[in-house]
């Protein structure tokens, strides 16, 4: 990366990533219009509007440009015509989209499931408008990404083939969702069951991200396949790290009640370890009701899963997916849009919320 010594690790990766974010949200802006019923597609903005890193549009769009070799500021770069490996033009950008708008189907979906209350610091999408508005503009949304990313000028066999990771990947997240709300109820999930359900849940769509430029613009197919495995292990990674988040960031910078997936049951591979250390999570708190639960009790809760070695557990699983995720890299040309892509990598269980 340019200029490592003169900035740390977080300050580039969130340079490039801002960069490439206020392209994409001119392009939400640009693909997914305020249309009639207005009301509605007001929900179906709202969360997009409220902001958010796009961090898996700027997987996919500097997959794109390692893959095309490309040496330019992102504000010079055209995503709506960019070169394949055939020199002709393809539309990248709404891959981009279209990515970034399934993410924000999953999160009002989210939301509403958890009966959460804030999503971005502002109210949850069916907190702000109702219920029904909510599902309805998650709804909108799904088939909205599919619609933008076929109108995206490409070879029509490779935007089958996109659409058909799309939609795997949509499926996917769904049953990883299941499998989460499944969980809480058990206390026997093995650590391969969670390690399904995250992927499913989490890092199929960074899966997605990664591999999508790679067929738009006619990548072979271990290019493909490395790309994706890159996405699920970094995808991996991420969720382990908000696992640990959960319990080592404070309340006001996390945004949320410190330990609240502890309080609410939610199997995690810290709990998975600790069980294994003959830890006693279901009695670690003494509510489930997230409002209830003192800091006191989080810190004896958080001391205890610290002494059996769960959490350290869990960052040295993080920094094995990540390690083995950037090693997938192997197939880009050496070009700084791969090293960010190793910096995002790093960057996401690096990140201190």
């Amino acid at each position: 990366m340019t200029d490592a010594s003169a900035e740390t690790l977080e300050e580039q990766v969130l340079g490039a990533v801002e960069q490439r974010r206020e392209i994409v949200n001119a392009a939400i802006e640009e693909d997914l219009p305020i249309d009639e019923p207005e009301r509605l597609y007001e929900a179906v903005r709202y969360l997009l509007d409220a902001g958010g890193k796009r961090l898996r549009p700027t997987v996919l769009l500097l997959v794109a440009e390692a893959l095309a070799d490309v040496d330019a500021d992102p504000g010079d770069v055209n995503y709506r015509d960019f070169p394949d490996v055939n020199g002709e033009d393809v539309d990248v950008m709404a891959a981009a989209v279209s990515i970034e708008v399934i993410q924000s189907f999953t999160l009002i979906h989210d939301d509403i499931m958890d009966d959460d209350d804030l999503r971005r610091g502002v109210p949850a999408v069916h907190r702000e408008y109702d219920t029904g508005t909510a599902i309805l503009a998650g709804d909108t949304l799904y088939s909205k990404a599919f619609e933008i990313l076929i109108e995206g000028d490409a070879p029509a066999d490779r935007v089958v083939e996109a659409v058909d990771v799309l939609a795997t990947t949509c499926t996917n997240i769904c049953e990883g969702q299941a499998r989460d709300i499944a969980f809480e109820g058990r206390d026997d999930v093995l650590p391969e069951e969670y390690l399904q359900m995250i992927e499913h849940k989490t890092a199929v769509l960074y899966g997605a991200a990664a591999t999508i430029p790679a067929i738009l613009l006619g990548a072979d197919d271990e290019t493909i396949e490395q790309l994706y495995q890159y996405g699920i292990d970094v995808g991996r990674a991420f969720q382990i790290q908000d696992d640990v988040l959960d319990l080592t960031v404070p309340s006001e910078k996390l945004g949320k009640q410190r330990g609240s997936d502890l309080v609410e049951g939610k199997q995690t591979i810290i709990t998975l370890h600790a069980r294994e250390q003959g830890v006693d999570v279901d009695g670690l708190v003494g509510t489930d009701d997230v409002d209830a639960v003192t800091e006191t009790e989080i810190e004896e809760a958080v001391g205890r899963l610290e002494a059996a070695g769960s959490i350290d557990y869990a960052k040295e699983k993080a920094q094995e997916l990540v390690e083995t995720g950037k090693n997938r890299l192997e197939v880009l040309p050496d070009n700084e849009s791969k090293e960010l892509l190793e910096g995002i990598a790093d960057y996401l269980i690096e990140r201190g919320y």
